[in-house]
Formats: C-alpha cells, structure tokens, sequence
C-alpha cells in the first residue's frame, strides 16, 4: 500500500496524465466547444489543486519555482467560481503548465522508491 505522501503524487500524475489526455491535440477552439472534454479537464485540474493542498511542506519547499499558491488557489475556482472559468485558460493550462509540476511528481515518486 502507497504511503499518504505516495498516492497524493500518484493522483497528480495521474490527473495530469488524464488532463493531457483529454486535451490531446485539439484546438483551442475545438476544446472551447467541447463541453464533455472541458468538464472533465477542470475536474481533473481540481484534483491536481486539491492534492497539492495535501503535499507536506518539505516536498513543496523543494521545488521553489513552481507556483505552489496558485496552484492551491486555482482548486477554489474551479469549486466556487465555476462559472467564470474559461475554456481557454483551462486549454492552455493543460498545454502549456503542467510540465513542471510533473517533472517534480516524477522526480518525488523515484525518491520514494525502494
């Protein structure tokens, strides 16, 4: 069984695996009309922003350039401002800024190995 630090990492990798996934190559406008594709992209960037939340303080503070407090925050949004969230920026979130989040995920889960 996954220690608690392990399977939070596990749930970012795999929920920006799934985000990447969903977005794949479409446009930013194919996405902004898919509706089913930008639903379950939120989501899944909602669970990213959730379990970072859950991430002991000495792992964060090991990667001081990824933005940690927007990345929390954003959870908010996607929770309580549902309505103001945008199809373009969810597009170009998957795209273009979840590269260095999971390079740290995947560099933390090769520690955690035995």
């Amino acid at each position: 069984m996954p220690s608690r630090t392990e399977a939070i990492l596990l749930h970012i990798r795999d929920n920006i695996a799934f985000a990447r996934q969903i977005v794949g190559e479409r446009s930013a406008s194919d996405f902004e009309h898919d509706r089913i594709a930008f639903y379950a992209a939120t989501r899944c960037l909602e669970i990213v922003s959730e379990a970072c939340r859950r991430l002991p303080e000495d792992l964060t503070a090991r990667y001081p350039t990824i933005d940690w407090r927007s990345i929390k925050a954003a959870g908010n949004i996607y929770r309580h401002e549902y309505e103001g969230v945008e199809e373009r920026i969810v597009w170009t979130t998957v795209r273009d800024f979840l590269g260095d989040l999971d390079t740290a995920v995947t560099t933390e889960l090769a520690r955690l190995e035995p």
